[in-house]
């Protein structure tokens, strides 16, 4: 049975559109707490203008003291959004070598986020993706507003194909659909991932869903069912575009966690470290967070396997509270 990849956005996508400063020794205990909890891919932050988004003013210096600490990874890999070239060259003289990056399938949303349009866009990415996978570094390209968007309604599903082909044709082949607006339903993640899984055989599919609408995790068990490889999520559900019609929060890591637990996969991801996470960050906000698990608890580990892809194995031992 095939596992997933479990990639936590918080530090990123969770914290760019609060108002209060994380600081930076706080971001560092959190990045320890998240490594030490077994996830696959941990996002650090982005490469942008700081005066822009001030929450992501110490990403450089993050990077550059994960790098000469290897032992703090504890496995995981430490993953950076970056928006243009100026960012990336940033990241690269950091030492970054995982690099996220996209394009919207929304016009009118590409333009708020970048100042382009989505052809320029695309463009750029893509040169982008190539200088970056030539220097050796793991490149996920996305599409971002794939399942709708908050200022112009449903986004063709063909123009979303069509920059997916894009992608495959310059060697970009790590491809993530983003939800930005919180439009998609289970229907439509199924019939969408399964036509990019069906453009060739070496795809490596991600998803990223917001939780605007009460649907995240239902999208989350749609886009497994369909093929998809890696989830994203950001503990306590935090996060949300600032240039979308309705910023909500992203399906909540330890809710993603919780989810394939019961499906009998994951069971080396602890979602103690990741509650111990949200419980800080709800202190330093001072508030209450999304999501579910971090306030219940996970179910206790029974041992009883819900795979839902034939056949039947017992789960691994509990490791997952």
């Amino acid at each position: 049975m095939r596992q997933p990849i479990l990639h936590d956005v918080g530090l990123r996508d969770g914290l760019q559109i609060e108002d209060r400063t994380v600081p930076t020794e706080r971001k560092r205990q959190w990045i320890d707490r998240l490594a030490t909890s077994g996830l696959d891919l941990i996002q650090v932050g982005s490469f942008v203008n700081p005066q822009k988004v001030p929450q992501m003013a110490d990403t450089d210096v993050l990077f550059r003291e994960l790098v000469s600490h290897p032992a703090t990874r504890r496995g995981a890999r430490f993953t950076a959004l970056v928006l243009n070239e100026k960012g990336l060259e940033r990241g690269m003289v950091c030492g970054v070598d995982y690099f996220c990056m996209g394009v919207s399938a929304s016009d009118t949303h590409s333009r708020k986020n970048t100042g382009m349009s989505t052809a320029d866009a695309t463009d750029r990415i893509i040169a982008m993706g190539r200088q970056a996978a030539a220097a050796n570094a793991t490149v996920q390209v996305s599409v971002q507003s794939a399942f709708g968007c908050g200022f112009e309604g449903p986004v063709p599903k063909d123009r979303v194909i069509d920059i997916v082909r894009r992608f495959l044709e310059a060697g970009l082949t790590t491809v993530s659909l983003a939800d930005t607006a919180g439009h998609a339903d289970p229907g439509q993640v199924e019939d969408l991932f399964a036509s990019v899984l069906g453009l060739g055989p070496d795809i490596t599919a991600a998803c990223h869903f917001h939780d605007t609408f009460g649907l995240g995790l239902a999208n989350v068990y749609a886009a497994w069912r369909a093929g998809v490889t890696a989830f994203e999520g950001a503990f306590g559900g935090l996060g949300g575009c600032p240039f979308t019609a309705v910023a909500a929060g992203n399906v909540c890591t330890e809710d993603v966690v919780h989810l394939f637990h019961r499906l009998g996969l994951r069971w080396d991801v602890t979602t103690r470290p990741i509650l111990d996470v949200v419980k800080d960050a709800e202190a330093l906000f001072e508030r209450s967070l999304p999501g579910t698990v971090h306030r219940t608890g996970p179910i206790p580990h029974q041992g009883r396997f819900t795979g839902t892809t034939g056949g039947s194995a017992p789960a691994q031992p509990g490791t997952g509270a």
